[in-house]
């Protein structure tokens, strides 16, 4: 399941050119019974108490609300960290639109921490930049009044502009409210000279931004689950949602009213100036020249091909499927053993990580009163004669988990206000991607069906394969080239399940050939939208190991001019990483020995952390036998 190994190892650096808090090793591994894998560990290392603290007298206090999907606050959170960190202001805990107010939300948890660690987050950045949980009350006041500028920021801008527009409203007014909304606020390439800041994006998103202990939890249950047969599992993630099949133009690969709902919402994307294109297009042109997602039955087909068995196990991520289950049943006719979250944890686990909530039976729908009997009543009771019938009843309005339902049901194009229990739903989604994040990043392998949301920007696949580069540069992350797919399948459209050995043998010469290439595609065209979706070289650096000089000369020079070019790393690291990690490895191979491949090195974002001198040790060992967690995952 592993890639060639490399004896010049990534090592990950988080913040200046200092002592770097990361450090990634590489090396091949012979595993008992055969498997033969590259292994990377992460660990954090108490080595950045040389950073400069941030200091005492800031400009003031930056206010942020953040508003998206769960990819998109991700990605907005790293950002306003480097903006905070570049105005040299105090960020206050940002605000998640999608948790906050009255919105049937549990009260138990505030905005931030409906998501993420708040004291841990707080705490791995105190050497970066100030983070308070609440603005001053003097200043809450005026803002409450709104007293202070507020900033509808744009999406990927530049530094210039905090510099520039920014600044002098925060030193005049000390504080200043930002409005995040397009998933990013600060452009992912940033200047040479800027390259600090690069490295503190990294450490923010994924070392401080930690899910709380409840969701961290159950995702490490269901890994158990996943991983209890003691054989590796691989995530997918298809990434096909209403907006981002409007925006890309692929309604056609749908029918009947899947693609007139397809079609009405790109006409409201256009309406709104979010897509500067016609109307109508030819989706099987998009679909050849890659634009649209890959279906559910088509990376079936390629994985078929590449040579997974049909009991392999697969964990579908993304609840938000458009078409439902009804697309998926090729997918499950070719692999029996494909779950998501739902099939590996009870209802009553998935209820409790959302905290107590109210019961919510009055917002259900009321019956409509269209009997016969009522119309009859109403008629004997209504006035002198001659008079018509009373008007029926008025149609009630559906809750409904689609977008724009309301377009097709009530004729009409302004969207009804939503119902608490649809307010929750949303904040609950949060939750839901979370958990498939958290474990597409651990998986064996991960394929995406596709890289980009509904405005053209990577989407969670996206940066899932960004966290498994930083992570483990090595591991099995498919990147398949869409153009190249689509022409393969045009190939053999007329018997695609019956692909003759030639045909498969170039499924997966592509898809073992674009696990490497597909690095050089996301450096050009994802990192200029998201610097999460490809974290390196900025914060790596190479390394030379007792491993590396027991190689020859010449060969060890090789793999090293070979890792610079894959990966543009040309930082060296310091001298104090060159340390024996033999007892890691013999660690993993008793692990996988085991049946267990859950490395306890990979889990360092999630249990445990070293910041500031003190030890936040929550690891856990993963039980084979959980019977308790083996019937919960049954019910």
């Amino acid at each position: 399941m592993g890639g060639p190994g490399r004896a010049g190892a990534l090592c990950l650096l988080s913040s200046h050119s200092l002592p770097p808090c990361s450090v990634l090793w590489e090396e091949p591994i012979s595993i008992p019974g055969g498997r033969s894998s590259v292994v990377l560990g992460a660990e954090i290392s108490d080595r950045c108490s040389s950073r400069t603290a941030p200091t005492s007298e800031a400009n003031g206090y930056i206010f942020v609300k953040i508003q998206g999907g769960f990819h998109e606050i991700r990605n907005s959170i790293c950002d306003v960290v480097a903006v905070s960190r570049l105005l040299n202001a105090t960020l206050v805990i940002p605000v998640l639109q999608p948790t906050t107010g009255n919105k049937g939300v549990s009260s138990d948890f505030k905005s931030f921490t409906y998501l993420y660690n708040e004291d841990q987050f707080i705490v791995a950045l105190a050497k970066d930049i100030s983070v308070v949980k609440a603005l001053p009350k003097n200043i809450k006041a005026a803002k409450r009044r709104k007293e202070i500028p507020s900033f509808k920021v744009p999406y990927s801008a530049s530094p210039d502009y905090y510099l520039e527009v920014v600044l002098p409203a925060l030193k005049q007014y000390v504080v200043v409210e930002l409005k995040v909304a397009e998933g990013g606020c600060l452009q992912a390439i940033l200047p040479p000279q800027l390259e600090e800041y690069q490295r503190l994006r990294c450490r923010v998103a994924f070392h401080a931004l930690l899910f709380r202990q409840e969701v961290q939890d159950l995702g490490m249950k269901m890994l158990r689950r996943l991983r209890v047969s003691g054989r590796p599992f691989l995530a997918y993630d298809a990434g096909m949602t209403l907006d981002t099949l409007a925006y890309h133009g692929c309604a056609e690969l749908f029918q009947d009213i899947h693609t007139e709902l397809i079609q009405r919402r790109r006409w409201w994307m256009i309406k709104h100036k979010l897509i500067r294109d016609k109307l109508s297009v030819d989706s099987m042109k998009r679909r050849l020249n890659g634009s649209c997602p890959l279906m559910p039955e088509e990376v079936g087909i390629l994985l078929r091909a590449f040579g997974y068995s049909s009991d392999t196990i697969i964990y579908v991520s993304g609840g938000g499927l458009f078409g439902g289950q009804r697309i998926m049943i090729p997918f499950h006719g070719m692999f029996e053993n494909a779950i998501d979250r739902t099939s590996i944890s009870t209802v009553e686990e998935l209820s409790s990580i959302y905290g107590h909530e109210e019961s919510l039976l009055s917002d259900l729908p009321q019956q409509p009163l269209n009997k016969e009997e009522g119309l009859l009543e109403a008629w004997k009771t209504s006035g002198p004669r001659p008079r018509p019938l009373p008007p029926p009843p008025e149609r009630p309005k559906y809750q409904s988990t689609g977008n724009d339902w309301w377009r097709w049901i009530a004729n009409t194009n302004e969207k009804p206000e939503m119902t608490i229990m649809e307010l929750r739903t949303n904040a609950h989604k949060l939750i839901w991607e979370a958990i498939d994040y958290f474990i597409s990043v651990e998986a064996d392998a991960f394929f995406p069906g596709f890289d980009q949301d509904g405005k053209g920007h990577p989407n969670l696949a996206s940066m899932v394969m960004g966290h498994r580069l930083y992570l483990y540069a090595a591991s099995k992350t498919f990147r398949p080239n869409r153009e190249v797919v689509a022409k393969l399948f045009e190939e053999t459209r007329s018997h695609l399940y019956e692909g003759n050995q030639t045909w498969r043998l170039l499924v997966r010469e592509h898809l073992n050939r674009t696990a490497l290439d597909g690095l050089n595609e996301a450096s050009m065209n994802l990192k200029p939208l998201s610097f999460l979706s490809h974290p390196i070289p900025e914060c790596s650096c190479l390394r030379q190991d007792r491993f590396e000089a027991a190689s020859d000369g010449a060969a060890g020079s090789s793999k090293r001019l070979e890792s610079r070019g894959l990966f543009g790393v040309t930082y060296s690291c310091p001298a104090w990483m060159e340390t024996d990690i033999s007892t890691v490895f013999e660690k993993e191979a008793d692990t996988e020995e085991a049946g267990v491949f859950l490395s306890e090195q990979s889990f360092q974002w999630k249990n445990s952390q070293e910041i500031g001198g003190t030890e936040i040790n929550g690891r856990e060992d993963a039980q084979l036998e959980d019977e308790e967690d083996l019937e919960g995952g049954e019910g």
